[in-house]
């Protein structure tokens, strides 16, 4: 599947701002099943700064510093991106959770892609007795790791409600799992603190999914803005597999990976520091156009 991809994020500020520092994290990364053919950033006012980089995850980043008075930072990312994921394995065909977890904690590598960097809590993933205990009535004896992990997966779907009044990004995590309301950065920080607190390597993913359903089918909660799913280490055989909980899915063509981290704090779009009084509102607009 190919897409053409568009996301602009407009920030408007009631008085000047006369400076500001910020890092973004807004340009898709290769990888994970997805090839970018083409990707460009343009931010306006034109920073004095600018510089691009990679992140320890793998995850593109650009810092800018804009040292003169604006109103407006508008951030716009335009790009072209090949999708063709490989078929999952069948659930029931992974191994014993109880062996994933074990050969995890065994890991001894520190590559990016090491189970290890993901088996703890983290920032916005503390440990949580009730979503652990929640998350265990899924993985009983020595159930597949995929099966049961996608067990857990249709009961955050069928248990939680997508309200995106419910939650901000500031919501700590038990909240809104007590509420059983949120979006998709909620639900993906449940499922994750629920995993590691069973001992499975679990990531945040940060990323889109299609705008245009196909003919007759519903469209997926998520759509027309930045998503959030989850990523489970299945073993040293399966690797890394992609669950959205949002959508009950098994991540494959339909999403489109920006960066991957503990939670959303290490994939934030934007961090940094704007130095300036006054009021700030923020508006989104995402196009995910399949186009081949």
């Amino acid at each position: 599947m190919i897409y053409e991809l568009r996301h602009v994020t407009t920030y408007g500020y009631g008085r000047p701002v006369p400076f500001s520092r910020c890092i973004l994290r807004l340009l898709p990364r290769d990888g994970s099943g997805q090839r970018v053919e083409k990707a460009d950033l343009t931010i306006t006012p034109r920073p004095a700064e600018r510089s691009d980089s990679v992140c320890f995850f793998g995850n593109r980043m650009t810092s800018i510093t804009i040292a003169k008075p604006h109103r407006e930072l508008k951030l716009e990312m335009r790009a072209r991106i090949v999708v063709d994921r490989p078929a999952p394995p069948h659930p029931g065909l992974t191994r014993g959770w109880e062996e994933v977890a074990r050969l995890a904690q065994e890991s001894n590598s520190l590559a990016p892609d090491s189970p290890a960097h993901h088996l703890y809590p983290s920032r916005l993933v503390p440990p949580v007795a009730a979503v652990v205990a929640y998350a265990r009535e899924s993985f009983g004896g020595a159930r597949p790791v995929l099966e049961a992990a996608c067990e857990l997966m249709a009961r955050i779907r069928r248990d939680f409600s997508y309200d995106p009044e419910a939650t901000e990004v500031t919501t700590p995590l038990a909240e809104a799992f007590a509420q059983r309301h949120g979006v998709c950065q909620d639900f993906a920080h449940i499922m994750i603190a629920g995993l590691r607190g069973l001992g499975l390597p679990a990531a945040y993913v940060s990323g889109y999914i299609r705008t245009i359903p196909p003919p007759g089918e519903k469209r997926l909660e998520g759509a027309d803005a930045s998503h959030a799913w989850v990523m489970l280490w299945c073993g040293p055989e399966t690797g890394w597999i992609g669950l959205d909980p949002t959508n009950d899915l098994i991540v494959a063509d339909d999403h489109i990976v920006t960066a991957v981290g503990r939670d959303y704090a290490d994939v934030a779009p934007l961090d940094g520091v704007v130095i300036g009084p006054g009021s700030q509102k923020v508006g989104v607009a995402v196009d995910v156009v399949p186009v081949g």
